[in-house]
């Protein structure tokens, strides 16, 4: 069941970001990039810093993906008001108006992900989904909790 369960959930989990990124890619979004959007959309001029940390990025990550958005014209960066080490990230006209193009790609994937599951299917499927997700997360903070490399992240031989 193990081999069963891990080799299904990887080819879902590929074919689903596969068919996500094809779709972000024709708009001009590069893969990571619907991220920042996204905390964009929601609320406009936030930091990279404030990205990063909705994220759980590294700063400098965001920082790269903004210095390339900007760069095909999906934002701009404005000094911080207050603190002129940093900058803000707004959305321009075209980052704005991708919101409504890539919701109705991403429904429309969902639609044909999920297209031969009926809608207690589609809910049990999210509770399990989400279940996963907190199952492994209990067993990293466990395993953080007790020290061991491969739980934390920081790889072994780390001290």
């Amino acid at each position: 069941m193990s081999e069963d369960f891990q080799t299904a959930f990887w080819e879902a989990k590929r074919a689903m970001a596969e068919a996500s990124e094809a779709a972000y890619r024709r708009h001009g979004v590069r893969s990571g990039q619907q991220f920042i959007l996204q905390c964009l959309w929601v609320e406009d001029g936030l930091t990279p810093g404030d990205i990063a940390s909705r994220l759980h990025l590294a700063t400098p990550t965001v920082t790269n993906s903004a210095t390339r958005m900007e760069a095909t014209g999906l934002l701009v960066r404005r000094p911080h008001p207050t603190d002129a080490r940093r900058v803000r990230l707004f959305l321009t006209r075209r980052g704005r108006e991708l919101r409504h193009a890539i919701d109705a790609e991403m429904r429309q994937l969902t639609d044909r992900a999920l297209g031969t599951l009926s809608e207690g299917e589609r809910t049990e499927l999210v509770e399990h989904l989400k279940a996963i997700r907190l199952n492994l997360k209990g067993a990293q903070s466990a395993g953080a909790a007790e020290g061991r490399p491969e739980a934390t992240g920081s790889g072994a031989g780390t001290p």
